[in-house]
Protein backbone atom coordinates (compact mmCIF):
# COMPACT_ATOMS: atom_id res chain seq x y z
CA UNK A 1 0.00 0.00 0.00
CA UNK A 2 2.08 3.16 -1.00
CA UNK A 3 1.56 5.98 1.23
CA UNK A 4 0.30 9.54 0.51
CA UNK A 5 1.53 12.71 2.48
CA UNK A 6 -1.01 15.58 2.92
CA UNK A 7 0.56 18.25 3.91
CA UNK A 8 -2.87 20.99 4.44
CA UNK A 9 -3.64 23.61 7.17
CA UNK A 10 -7.79 23.94 5.97
CA UNK A 11 -8.54 20.99 8.18
CA UNK A 12 -12.25 20.38 6.45
CA UNK A 13 -10.13 20.24 3.10
CA UNK A 14 -7.32 18.07 4.63
CA UNK A 15 -9.83 15.36 5.92
CA UNK A 16 -11.79 15.39 2.72
CA UNK A 17 -8.70 14.60 0.92
CA UNK A 18 -7.77 12.21 3.57
CA UNK A 19 -11.02 10.13 3.14
CA UNK A 20 -10.88 9.81 -0.67
CA UNK A 21 -7.23 8.63 -0.50
CA UNK A 22 -7.91 5.77 1.28
CA UNK A 23 -11.11 5.21 -0.19
CA UNK A 24 -9.13 4.84 -3.26
CA UNK A 25 -6.87 2.43 -1.73
CA UNK A 26 -3.94 4.32 -0.37
CA UNK A 27 -2.13 5.22 3.07
CA UNK A 28 -2.88 8.81 4.37
CA UNK A 29 -0.56 10.56 6.83
CA UNK A 30 -1.39 14.25 7.07
CA UNK A 31 -0.17 16.69 8.80
CA UNK A 32 -1.22 20.45 9.28
CA UNK A 33 1.35 22.75 9.39
CA UNK A 34 4.76 23.18 7.33
CA UNK A 35 6.68 22.41 10.26
CA UNK A 36 5.09 18.92 11.29
CA UNK A 37 4.68 18.53 7.28
CA UNK A 38 8.45 18.33 6.71
CA UNK A 39 9.19 15.60 9.24
CA UNK A 40 6.87 14.01 8.08
CA UNK A 41 8.38 14.07 4.61
CA UNK A 42 11.74 13.67 5.52
CA UNK A 43 11.46 10.70 8.45
CA UNK A 44 8.00 9.42 6.20
CA UNK A 45 9.23 9.24 3.12
CA UNK A 46 6.12 8.99 1.72
CA UNK A 47 5.58 8.11 -2.30
CA UNK A 48 3.63 11.22 -3.15
CA UNK A 49 2.93 14.52 -1.21
CA UNK A 50 -0.10 16.43 -1.64
CA UNK A 51 1.40 19.77 -0.31
CA UNK A 52 -0.18 22.83 0.15
CA UNK A 53 1.60 26.46 -0.18
CA UNK A 54 0.00 29.03 2.42
CA UNK A 55 1.36 27.06 5.38
CA UNK A 56 1.87 28.46 8.87
CA UNK A 57 5.60 28.23 10.25
CA UNK A 58 7.36 27.05 7.20
CA UNK A 59 5.79 27.47 3.82
CA UNK A 60 4.87 24.78 0.45
CA UNK A 61 7.77 26.30 -1.22
CA UNK A 62 10.23 25.57 1.43
CA UNK A 63 9.10 22.44 2.22
CA UNK A 64 9.83 21.42 -1.59
CA UNK A 65 13.25 23.04 -1.67
CA UNK A 66 14.23 21.19 1.55
CA UNK A 67 12.92 17.77 0.21
CA UNK A 68 14.68 18.12 -3.13
CA UNK A 69 17.62 19.07 -1.62
CA UNK A 70 17.50 15.59 0.84
CA UNK A 71 17.33 13.90 -3.26
CA UNK A 72 14.05 12.36 -2.21
CA UNK A 73 12.67 11.97 -5.58
CA UNK A 74 8.90 11.19 -4.93
CA UNK A 75 6.25 13.32 -6.42
CA UNK A 76 5.10 16.40 -5.12
CA UNK A 77 1.67 18.47 -6.02
CA UNK A 78 1.08 21.48 -4.89
CA UNK A 79 -2.46 22.99 -3.90
CA UNK A 80 -2.85 26.13 -3.71
CA UNK A 81 -5.32 29.27 -4.23
CA UNK A 82 -2.72 30.79 -6.30
CA UNK A 83 -2.95 31.06 -10.11
CA UNK A 84 -0.67 33.21 -11.17
CA UNK A 85 1.99 32.24 -13.56
CA UNK A 86 4.83 33.52 -11.47
CA UNK A 87 3.72 31.11 -8.60
CA UNK A 88 3.38 28.12 -10.65
CA UNK A 89 6.97 28.51 -12.18
CA UNK A 90 8.64 28.68 -9.04
CA UNK A 91 6.35 25.98 -7.39
CA UNK A 92 8.16 23.74 -10.97
CA UNK A 93 11.59 25.19 -10.26
CA UNK A 94 12.13 24.30 -6.67
CA UNK A 95 10.61 20.66 -7.76
CA UNK A 96 7.19 20.08 -7.56
CA UNK A 97 5.69 17.97 -10.27
CA UNK A 98 2.16 19.49 -10.80
CA UNK A 99 0.57 22.35 -9.76
CA UNK A 100 -3.39 21.99 -9.11
CA UNK A 101 -5.62 25.13 -7.89
CA UNK A 102 -8.29 25.35 -5.62
CA UNK A 103 -11.16 24.86 -6.19
CA UNK A 104 -10.30 21.16 -8.10
CA UNK A 105 -12.11 18.26 -8.90
CA UNK A 106 -11.12 15.23 -6.70
CA UNK A 107 -11.33 12.96 -9.19
CA UNK A 108 -9.11 15.26 -11.74
CA UNK A 109 -6.90 14.53 -8.50
CA UNK A 110 -6.65 11.41 -7.98
CA UNK A 111 -6.16 10.05 -11.63
CA UNK A 112 -3.01 12.52 -11.65
CA UNK A 113 -2.11 10.69 -8.43
CA UNK A 114 -2.54 7.46 -9.56
CA UNK A 115 -0.71 7.95 -13.01
CA UNK A 116 2.24 9.52 -10.97
CA UNK A 117 2.57 6.03 -8.57
CA UNK A 118 1.76 3.81 -11.62
CA UNK A 119 4.92 5.67 -13.67
CA UNK A 120 6.80 5.12 -9.91
CA UNK A 121 5.97 1.65 -9.82
CA UNK A 122 7.13 0.99 -13.27
CA UNK A 123 10.46 2.47 -12.54
CA UNK A 124 11.05 0.89 -9.22
CA UNK A 125 12.74 -2.93 -9.21
CA UNK A 126 9.85 -5.28 -8.44
CA UNK A 127 11.98 -7.43 -6.49
CA UNK A 128 14.81 -7.43 -4.49
CA UNK A 129 17.61 -10.41 -3.61
CA UNK A 130 20.19 -11.02 -1.03
CA UNK A 131 21.87 -13.95 -0.22
CA UNK A 132 19.67 -16.88 -1.83
CA UNK A 133 16.36 -14.58 -1.04
CA UNK A 134 13.99 -13.05 -3.33
CA UNK A 135 11.51 -10.37 -1.68
CA UNK A 136 8.79 -9.99 -4.48
CA UNK A 137 7.53 -6.54 -4.07
CA UNK A 138 4.53 -6.92 -6.17
CA UNK A 139 3.32 -10.32 -4.59
CA UNK A 140 4.63 -9.20 -0.88
CA UNK A 141 6.14 -12.29 -0.71
CA UNK A 142 9.42 -13.49 0.40
CA UNK A 143 10.86 -16.86 -0.29
CA UNK A 144 13.84 -18.88 -0.59
CA UNK A 145 15.28 -21.58 -2.67
CA UNK A 146 11.75 -21.78 -3.95
CA UNK A 147 10.28 -21.89 -0.40
CA UNK A 148 7.67 -19.19 0.92
CA UNK A 149 8.70 -17.64 4.07
CA UNK A 150 6.04 -16.53 5.81
CA UNK A 151 5.73 -12.95 7.13
CA UNK A 152 3.52 -11.24 9.09
CA UNK A 153 2.52 -7.21 6.93
CA UNK A 154 4.38 -5.41 9.70
CA UNK A 155 7.42 -7.74 9.51
CA UNK A 156 6.97 -7.82 5.56
CA UNK A 157 6.90 -3.86 5.45
CA UNK A 158 9.78 -3.68 8.01
CA UNK A 159 11.65 -5.86 5.53
CA UNK A 160 10.93 -3.83 2.54
CA UNK A 161 11.97 -0.95 3.87
CA UNK A 162 15.24 -2.55 4.80
CA UNK A 163 15.67 -3.71 1.65
CA UNK A 164 15.48 -0.24 -0.13
CA UNK A 165 17.50 1.23 1.95
CA UNK A 166 20.57 -1.11 2.20
CA UNK A 167 23.99 -0.17 3.51
CA UNK A 168 21.99 2.91 5.11
CA UNK A 169 21.89 3.95 8.75
CA UNK A 170 18.39 4.11 9.76
CA UNK A 171 16.77 5.49 13.31
CA UNK A 172 13.91 3.77 15.14
CA UNK A 173 11.82 7.03 14.81
CA UNK A 174 12.43 6.98 10.79
CA UNK A 175 11.69 2.90 10.77
CA UNK A 176 8.41 3.91 13.38
CA UNK A 177 7.18 6.45 11.24
CA UNK A 178 7.51 4.60 7.82
CA UNK A 179 6.59 1.41 9.27
CA UNK A 180 4.00 2.00 12.09
CA UNK A 181 2.74 5.43 10.21
CA UNK A 182 3.57 9.33 11.13
CA UNK A 183 1.01 9.35 14.09
CA UNK A 184 1.47 5.83 15.45
CA UNK A 185 1.32 5.21 18.85
CA UNK A 186 3.92 2.58 18.60
CA UNK A 187 7.44 3.44 20.18
CA UNK A 188 10.57 1.74 20.12
CA UNK A 189 10.35 -1.17 22.32
CA UNK A 190 7.71 -2.40 19.16
CA UNK A 191 10.45 -1.39 16.36
CA UNK A 192 13.15 -3.54 18.26
CA UNK A 193 10.11 -6.46 19.06
CA UNK A 194 9.40 -6.76 15.47
CA UNK A 195 12.97 -6.96 14.40
CA UNK A 196 14.14 -9.41 16.47
CA UNK A 197 11.15 -11.90 15.43
CA UNK A 198 12.31 -10.54 11.67
CA UNK A 199 15.56 -11.95 12.34
CA UNK A 200 14.20 -15.08 13.91
CA UNK A 201 12.78 -15.57 10.17
CA UNK A 202 15.80 -14.82 8.51
CA UNK A 203 18.82 -14.99 9.89
CA UNK A 204 20.60 -18.39 10.47
CA UNK A 205 21.54 -17.40 13.99
CA UNK A 206 19.34 -14.58 14.80
CA UNK A 207 21.85 -13.69 18.23
CA UNK A 208 24.74 -13.11 16.00
CA UNK A 209 22.93 -11.28 13.01
CA UNK A 210 24.30 -11.08 9.43
CA UNK A 211 21.69 -9.13 7.76
CA UNK A 212 20.00 -6.72 10.10
CA UNK A 213 22.73 -5.00 12.15
CA UNK A 214 22.36 -3.12 15.84
CA UNK A 215 23.91 0.74 15.66
CA UNK A 216 24.24 1.05 19.19
CA UNK A 217 22.32 4.27 20.44
CA UNK A 218 20.98 4.49 16.60
CA UNK A 219 19.04 1.72 15.29
CA UNK A 220 19.62 -0.38 12.51
CA UNK A 221 21.25 -0.63 8.99
CA UNK A 222 20.83 -3.69 7.04
CA UNK A 223 23.79 -4.91 4.84
CA UNK A 224 23.88 -8.35 4.25
CA UNK A 225 27.65 -10.13 4.42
Amino acid sequence: METILIIEDDFALMRGLADNCRFAGYNVETATDGESGLKAALDLRPDLILLDIMLPKVNGYEICRLVRKEKLDMPIIMLTAKGEESDIILGLNLGADDYVTKPFSIKQLLARIDAFLRRRRIAEPQSYEFCGYTLDTVSCKLSKDGQTIELSPKEYRLLEYFVKRRGRALTRDQILNAVWGYNALAGHRSVDRFVTTLRGKIESNPHQPTYIHTLREIGYMFEPQ
